[in-house]
């Protein structure tokens, strides 16, 4: 109609608005799984109502790629600060392995987790997953990665990230059904192990096939 107004989404409250539903949405994520994980259930917890909600976020396809890039730079975020180079006498290799852990533990990086699970039966997420998914692999494990560690670009230090960073995140998303700390510490352990044979520059190791 003539003379009404245009909704403003980009006003500070609105601004404020949409990022606290991002934040619900990714806490849901985490929390009760990505199905479960609805708009309505989001706007509830977010304390909007539906007409709220749809002002912000017409649909599902809308809020699911605000949301994954939310948590993109959420993780992007968390990497850049953990990327700082170890204290004198720590182990490079150790350093980056552990901070990597700590890193999926950290709810960005659980709530990913979640999408890329769901995404293996959502045609519609696993779309809207595959940018992000790319980016990250390539900019902040690839390069953010290579300065943690703080070993070289050759195709064996290559290998050595892409080992370490692997099977973090299985481990992370593996059901340990008993004794959970003990195995992981020494899974960590053997972890590490296999990280800096392959990391020794001009050294015979058995798990490099030269």
């Amino acid at each position: 109609m003539p003379g009404e107004a245009i909704p403003n989404r980009t006003s500070p409250k609105s601004r404020r608005t949409r990022a606290r539903i991002l934040q619900v949405a990714m806490r849901l994520f985490v929390e009760r799984g990505y199905a479960a994980a609805t708009n309505a259930a989001i706007a509830e917890a977010a304390g909007l109502t539906r007409g709220a909600m749809l002002y912000h976020f017409a649909n599902r396809e809308v809020l699911v790629e605000a949301a994954i890039a939310y948590i993109d730079e959420a993780r992007a975020d968390l990497f850049e600060a953990a990327a700082e180079p170890p204290g004198q006498g720590v182990d490079a290799a150790e350093h980056a392995i552990d901070a990597y852990w700590d890193l999926l533990h950290q709810p960005p990086f659980v709530a990913f987790a979640e999408l890329e699970a769901a995404a293996r039966s959502d045609a519609m997420l696993r779309q809207r997953l595959a940018q992000a998914q790319a980016a990250f692999d390539s900019a902040q494990v690839g390069d953010r990665f290579l300065a943690l560690a703080q070993a070289g670009v050759e195709p064996r230090f290559q290998t050595s990230r892409d080992l370490g960073r692997f099977l973090l995140e299985g481990l992370a998303r593996a059901t340990l059904t008993y004794d959970r700390e003990a195995r992981t510490e020494r899974l960590l352990k053997v972890v590490k192990r296999a990280v800096r044979m392959l990391n020794r520059k001009g050294l015979q190791q058995e798990l490099w096939p030269d």
